[in-house]
């Protein structure tokens, strides 16, 4: 995997700002707002000061026409790493010049005088700003648009003016991220043979076959996130998180959810987590285990805590045999992002956006990612795509972020409600399926994973998450981001993960006492779920049960739903 490739698997934000964005449009974000104007006004109220930084530009801008400035761009920086960018006096003095000008404007936001979340915002808008105005982005500017414009005879600005339009033509409207013609679900994604048990209105339930001649008799059931496809979890042959399970005698059981439209804008939290409850009740069916390991994974994680909650308040918490979540957080407050550019006005704007349409759309939600990191994930690709004619990269993380899904308006005005308000952080502040939802009150064992560059669900959001829960909690932190985290096969000697099991302190105060593991963390979970999931017996020879039959072979129906 490229540098650039792993960078925008990693690239995020944290979901509350996505799923606002994504129903308001990412355009309000590049309009000036009221957070604007009071910078303007603080700059005009405190002249003295604006008119030093604007004179201290005035006198950069001498030494750099005159060849003594000392401005480069930092090292790392992709857009400028052609030589050309150096050793042409015109060009290097035409970055100079932008680099310039960034950091005054950085400086005159840092400088103004302006409360945390006015600055945030401020930042935000500019940094957005600034890297639109790259002189990389240019066509024939870049030389390295220069160099293919030459190299091809001029058939890099067709290929990439005929990518453009075909971008600008549907929804995202954002540069192709990934060449997704090397991907087929079923065959290349998806691949891990099983079948579909169970299907009803909001779920497929697919069981996978198992890969060893004895199989531990607790089951695995594991709820995916309601954004984007099931198959995160089953990526590709070595790269499924599925497939490492069954290799290790798991009995696994996967959620593939429906992909909504207009006729189910009422599904809420209460429908899918009574669907979490379905699976849940099929698995036992199938298995004959009276306990399951119930996981999790980003908002599907949320419905999984909320369905243990439940079976808790119900005297049926019996029925799991453990609570696995990754990159899931419960606990949003300290969000500083989220807290600077969602406010109850923008969320209550949202909802009603997606409760007008019936759904929020994923290629929407797709949108909003892109210009939420415009650097890795929309100019990047603007040089690549268009100004080089180049197709992007075939990835297979790419593949499944692409693969978009539609939330429903209910679920997404609850799942804005829940982190607003933080109400699974205080016992009894959400009602769930008729009852108080009080995590605390969860005492089977959990295993909870955090990826540590995460910006959707941040790892300091992950871990105060797990302190939440009642019982034995063993949190892991992973490295990379939020999916990059989550796929995390063997092999990798990059892969590593932090442990400790004292979650008394803070989450800083964690990190500093815990023992750093080299490997991946799907070994660690494959050793917690040992000691839970009991004893070994015969694998079935088939799939499903006298009630509930085969359906369809895996990945099922519902994951081509488009």
């Amino acid at each position: 995997m490229s540098t650039a490739t792993a960078s925008l698997a990693e690239s995020a934000t944290p979901l509350d700002v996505l799923l606002v964005d994504a129903a308001l449009g990412p355009l309000h974000r590049f309009l000036p707002d009221m957070s604007t104007v009071k910078w303007a006004l603080a700059l005009a109220c405190n002249p003295t000061p604006t008119a030093r930084r604007l004179g201290e530009l005035g006198a950069e801008a001498g030494r750099i026409l005159t060849g003594t400035s000392t401005f480069a761009p930092r090292r790392g920086d992709r857009r400028f790493i052609d030589v050309a960018w150096t050793e042409n006096p015109l060009l290097k003095r035409l970055v100079q010049l932008y680099l310039a000008g960034s950091h005054t404007a950085e400086l005159l936001v840092a400088e103004a005088d302006l409360d945390a979340r006015d600055r945030t915002r401020v930042r935000f808008f500019l940094e957005n700003v600034a890297q639109a105005v790259a002189p990389s982005n240019i066509p024939l500017i870049n030389p390295v648009s220069t160099k293919a414009v030459v190299d091809t005879a001029g058939l890099s600005m067709i290929r990439g003016g005929k990518q453009l339009v075909r971008d600008l033509a549907s929804a995202p409207r954002v540069p192709e991220m990934v060449d997704a013609t090397g991907f087929v679900v079923g065959d290349s994604i998806a691949a891990t043979p099983g079948a579909v048990v169970l299907r009803t209105e909001v779920l497929e339930l697919i069981q996978y076959t198992p890969q060893t001649d004895e199989v531990f008799e607790v089951p695995a059931l594991v709820v995916p996130p309601t954004i984007n496809k099931f198959y995160a979890l089953d990526l590709a042959p070595g790269r499924s998180l599925v497939e490492f399970g069954l290799r290790q005698g798991r009995q696994m059981f996967v959620i593939s959810w429906r992909n909504p439209d207009t006729r189910h804008t009422t599904w809420n939290l209460d429908t899918y987590v009574h669907a979490v409850l379905d699976a849940l009740e099929a698995v036992e069916e199938i298995t004959g285990s009276a306990r399951t390991v119930l996981g999790g994974v980003c908002s599907g994680g949320i419905l999984a805590s909320i369905a243990a909650a439940y079976l808790t308040s119900v005297h049926r918490e019996e029925r799991l045999a453990g609570l696995c979540l990754a990159v899931t957080a419960v606990d949003n407050h300290d969000t500083e992002t989220v807290s600077a550019l969602v406010d109850e006005r923008l969320a209550s704007r949202a909802k009603a956006a997606s409760a007008r349409q019936g759904y929020l759309d994923g290629r929407r939600l797709a949108e909003v990612f892109a210009w939420l990191r415009p650097g890795d994930l929309v100019w990047n690709y603007w040089v690549n795509n268009y100004l080089l004619g180049k197709r992007p990269p075939a990835f297979d993380i790419l593949f499944w972020n692409s693969d978009t899904t539609r939330m429903t308006a209910a679920l997404h005005a609850d799942f804005i409600d829940l982190a607003m308000e933080s109400s699974l952080t205080r016992p009894g502040a959400l009602n769930v399926l008729g009852v108080p939802i009080d995590l605390a009150r969860i005492t089977v064992d959990s295993y909870v994973v955090a990826g540590i560059a995460d910006h959707i669900t941040p790892w300091q959001n992950c871990y105060r998450s797990a302190q939440l829960l009642g019982g034995r909690t063993r949190f892991v932190l992973s490295t990379s981001g939020h999916i990059a985290a989550l796929v995390n096969p063997p092999g990798n000697p990059k892969s590593s993960y932090h442990t400790n099991d004292d979650m008394t302190c803070d989450a800083e105060g964690w990190l500093t006492g815990s023992d750093l593991h080299q490997g991946t963390w799907w070994a660690d979970l494959g050793l917690w779920l040992d000691e839970r999931c009991g004893p070994r017996r015969q694998a079935p020879r088939q799939l499903g049960s006298s009630h509930l039959t085969v359906l369809v072979d895996a990945p099922g129906t519902y994951v081509f739903d488009k």
